[in-house]
């Protein structure tokens, strides 16, 4: 049986990873917070003496970010975390469109928090992210069976989702025609007074036919500028005409909204998953935000595709599925 890493090992790593991601964005929350705000330190209240204490821990946290109360604070429930001795708590900080989530460790008697996430080295990294998603019955372009998966889940009013989708869609299949599968979620943010429509009428037109629900997912983006909430209905109605559709079978599912539970399956999943904006993609579980340049894509791709080749414990056939004793059957 193979000993597990020690709790110290374990927790430096954690440490030093988060260190190395935050980079420069750790410094600055140090000396100014997350999100520049003025400050407003509390003036009323006890010292905070239990890190175990949801409002203790709010008030030792805004004090070392400079975090006002014009930023929604977040606490997660406690967990008992994979390090013996020690919880887990995090938090979610909101201001506007902006979000920013931490991970603390918390000693058992509420009297030290240690920042950072610890890792099982037996395990991929990204693991916990790997559970969580099923790309199952989503549209998907790229070779099955790739040892590259990217999950996108975007919204067809985004801007940024525009850009970042013809980057993939062309980037992909010129650069990795065997190595990558690219599988789309839909995640209509509530601000975008189109974009839940839309992923309705995009998830009935896959069911009518897959392949063209990749043309539709070009031509929506390609035309974003010229949808409005008024004219999606028709705009619709002209791409499935032009692009031979059969619109007797469409009209009806996209009208009476049937796909609609598909549409909110996928919503439910991000949130589960913690996004809060869009695009947010996820390379082997490995989580990328906001509109990523594609030669750090690339650089992810390419590790991936290394480390994959000794691990095996990702991509769109990791050998890692459980099957079923089904009686009967040798």
């Amino acid at each position: 049986m193979k000993c597990p890493p020690s709790a110290g090992a374990m927790l430096v790593l954690g440490v030093l990873v988060l260190a190395a991601a935050l980079g420069t964005r750790a410094a600055h929350a140090q000396q100014g917070g997350f999100f520049e705000p003025e400050p407003e330190p509390a003036t009323e209240g006890t010292p905070p003496e239990n890190a175990l204490d949801k409002t203790d821990l709010e008030f030792f946290l805004r004090h070392l970010y400079v975090m006002n109360s014009e930023i929604d604070f977040e606490i997660s429930d406690y967990k008992p975390s994979s390090i013996e001795g020690l919880m887990e708590v995090t938090l979610t900080a909101t201001q506007g469109n902006r979000t920013h989530q931490r991970s603390y460790f918390v000693s058992k008697d509420g009297g030290s928090i240690i920042e950072g996430r610890s890792y099982d080295i037996t395990e991929n990294p990204f693991h916990e992210n790997l559970e969580k998603l099923s790309n199952l019955g989503r549209p998907a372009f790229g070779k099955e069976g790739a040892p590259v998966v990217i999950a996108v889940f975007s919204d067809f009013q985004c801007p940024y989702c525009a850009k970042e989708a013809k980057v993939l869609r062309t980037q992909v299949a010129q650069d990795y025609p065997d190595n990558v599968r690219v599988y789309f979620h839909d995640y209509p943010l509530k601000r975008h007074k189109w974009a839940y429509q839309a992923a309705v009428a995009g998830q009935c037109i896959q069911q009518l036919d897959p392949q063209a629900f990749w043309t539709y997912h070009d031509w929506i983006f390609e035309n974003q500028r010229s949808i409005t909430e008024q004219n999606l209905d028709d705009k619709v109605g002209e791409f499935a005409s032009t692009h031979g559709l059969d619109t007797v079978k469409l009209s009806p599912c996209i009208t009476q909204q049937e796909t609609r539970p598909g549409v909110d399956e996928s919503i439910r999943l991000g949130r589960d998953l913690g996004i809060r904006s869009t695009p947010t993609m996820y390379v082997n579980g490995r989580r990328l935000t906001g509109n990523v340049r594609w030669a750090q894509i690339k650089q992810v791709i390419d590790y991936e595709i290394a480390y994959q080749k000794v691990t095996n414990n990702a991509g769109d056939d990791c050998g890692c599925q459980v099957e079923l004793d089904i009686p009967g059957r040798n």
